[in-house]
């Protein structure tokens, strides 16, 4: 039978044992850090300071007139917000919500407003040796709001511009 510190000294080993970096790698030089997700088949990245946070779908009450890729609002925490089917507005296509839908809450001038996302993937770290040109995944609207890209393993990742989105002007004025 283990101490409690035996059993402490354990848990603390291996879960040491996953970590993806050791600290000074966290934040070496040329590395880039956000939230990764999908929406279709792209698989994005938003830089942390884009994302306020990543929630549940909440309960939409749907806004008469506003655009189709408007959801409607919702009230997060007392602050009604604006829920946008990104994948709607950047493709034409519905997004098909599903439990365990997400969102990703963005800051915008005037307000935040929540967009929904495919997949949720969590933290993702790329370096500049994984950057690679954003080719197929800025085609489209999406040229407008990726920039840069790179490559994990077998999969493009482009970074998605979640700022610049929140000033565009259609995105704005979503109720018509």
């Amino acid at each position: 039978m283990m101490s409690p510190f035996e059993v402490l000294a354990d848990y603390e080993r291996r879960s040491l044992a996953h970590v993806a970096g050791l600290p000074e790698q966290l934040d070496a030089p040329g590395l880039w850090r956000g939230v990764g997700y999908r929406i279709g088949s792209r698989r994005l990245a938003s830089g942390f300071d884009e994302v306020v946070e990543v929630l549940q779908l909440p309960q939409v009450t749907p806004v008469p007139g506003a655009q189709p890729w408007m959801l409607g609002v919702a009230n997060i925490r007392g602050n009604l917000l604006p829920v946008v089917d990104l994948r709607q507005f950047l493709e034409g296509e519905r997004t098909v919500l599903h439990e365990g839908q997400r969102v990703l809450v963005v800051r915008q001038p005037g307000g935040d407003v929540a967009v929904t996302i495919d997949e949720l993937y969590g933290q993702r770290s790329f370096t500049e040796e994984q950057r690679i040109e954003p080719d197929g995944l800025a085609e489209g609207r999406y040229a407008h709001f990726v920039s840069r890209a790179y490559r994990l393993g077998d999969h493009p990742w482009g970074v998605f511009s979640l700022s610049l989105l929140a000033r565009t002007p259609e995105f704005r004025q979503a109720a018509a």
